[in-house]
């Protein structure tokens, strides 16, 4: 499947580019599924409630989403003009000390109002390396990628997103079992973000071994592109990938908390749907990456948005149904990420064939980063409160079947460039 004249420096482009996305969205899934353990650690002041805990933290969850935009920019203009290699490697450096010393921090109780403070502090540098992360990941597997395998290449960004909320899920999950819920509520929720430290030193000794990428060697002293062409690209990019972003987020994310606070899952049954969840997202990644490079990006990706938006108030609906087998919801809930991995699958290489090389780290960078901000960032903090405000326990499938049936428009009414 790799073999080509290149193969050595393109698997480890493949590896090097995984492994920060592997940290980075191992990170993201440990903070999404211990939320309301950190709600009760870092948001609830004697007497506040419960709910406006929850609020609070995914608000300290979409800060860090808002702020990726602005790593994009930033980590996007260097790895144009001085190379992917260096700003990849100072990347992971910086998203490996905040994540780790968020399992260091004093608790409210410890500390009073500086607790979440300094967590959102670190939340936003989390947001600054992860919005430098992903440009420069795919910039670096799209451009190693032998000819004719870019989809399949770029999928891997991807499928390294689905490893690492399984693996936060499955950290969860094991911590769940082997802790009371008072040993996981006062030390054990500090476990999963400690273990990123290693993680870290070993992704930053795989890219310190990277070389540069051919195609930055050759063309990033190009003429660049006017900037309205480009931003125009980002909007377009932006548009195609927003039912990813808010689909992925709802059904491979949010879902634990929303299980837990509005339909009284406990913690374990909430984790096991998500587990679920990611399998069949994992699933279908590659294959759909793959298939795109045979008959291209909008076909396969229209077919998941689609999907999502027809089916996604149904298999809320069905979960929420006490009369409905556990093995019907646990297909269900596997069948929904399998998916949103339909448009996770070949959205990086359709994103990177949006840009040319000198503007590539860029402009994907911020369509990725634009669009998981107010989409995915918001996610957990929308649902939430409009599902407190309201009381329809429909309006994660709302969301998310309203972000893709727009995806779905922007596929259909600006054709994808032909795979390559």
């Amino acid at each position: 499947m790799f073999q080509d004249r290149k193969s050595g420096g393109s698997r480890r482009a493949l590896v090097a580019g995984s492994v920060g996305n592997f940290i980075e969205w191992y990170e993201f899934g440990v903070y999404g599924y211990f939320a309301t353990i950190i709600a009760a650690r870092f948001f609830t002041p004697e007497g506040g409630g419960e709910a406006e805990a929850l609020v609070r933290t995914y608000a300290s969850f979409a800060l860090a989403f808002f702020f990726r935009p602005v790593g994009a920019a930033l980590f996007g203009r260097l790895g144009d003009r001085i190379g992917r290699r260096p700003v990849l490697i100072l990347v992971i450096v910086l998203m490996t000390g905040a994540t780790t010393l968020i399992g260091a921090l004093p608790t409210y109780a410890q500390v009073g109002a500086l607790a979440p403070w300094l967590l959102t502090f670190l939340r936003i540098l989390q947001g600054l390396s992860a919005g430098g992360e992903f440009g420069g990941a795919v910039s670096v597997m799209t451009e190693f990628a032998p000819t004719g395998r870019r989809g399949l290449y770029g999928a891997w960004q991807s499928f390294t997103v689905a490893l690492g909320l399984l693996g936060g899920a499955g950290a969860a999950a094991l911590l769940a079992t082997l802790l009371t819920e008072e040993q996981l509520g006062d030390w054990g929720w500090r476990l999963p973000f400690l273990l990123t430290l290693p993680l870290g030193l070993g992704a930053l000794w795989l890219r310190l071994r990277l070389d540069e990428t051919p195609a930055f060697q050759e063309d990033h002293e190009a003429e660049r592109p006017p900037a309205r062409r480009v931003a125009g690209a980002v909007a377009l990019g932006a548009g195609r990938i927003m039912g990813w972003a808010a689909a992925g987020y709802t059904f491979l994310v949010v879902l634990p908390s929303y299980l837990q606070s509005t339909l009284d899952a406990t913690f374990r049954q909430a984790l096991l749907a998500t587990v679920l969840a990611n399998l069949g997202f994992a699933a279908t990644i590659l294959p759909a990456g793959l298939l795109s490079d045979r008959v291209g990006r909008r076909p396969v990706m229209l077919t998941g948005a689609l999907l999502v938006a027809a089916l996604a108030v149904p298999l809320l609906n069905l979960l929420q149904d006490t009369g409905t087998s556990n093995a019907v919801k646990g297909l269900a809930v596997c069948g929904a990420g399998a998916v949103v991995g339909l448009m996770a699958g070949p959205g990086p290489a359709m994103l990177a064939e949006l840009f040319p090389t000198n503007v590539r780290y860029t402009g994907l960078g911020l369509a990725y980063a634009l669009s998981n901000a107010v989409f995915s960032g918001c996610a957990g903090l929308i649902i939430t409160k409009t599902v407190e405000r309201t009381g329809n326990v429909d309006i994660p499938g709302y969301y998310a079947a309203a972000t893709c049936a727009v995806s779905a428009l922007a596929l259909i009414k600006s054709p994808a460039r032909k795979a390559g």
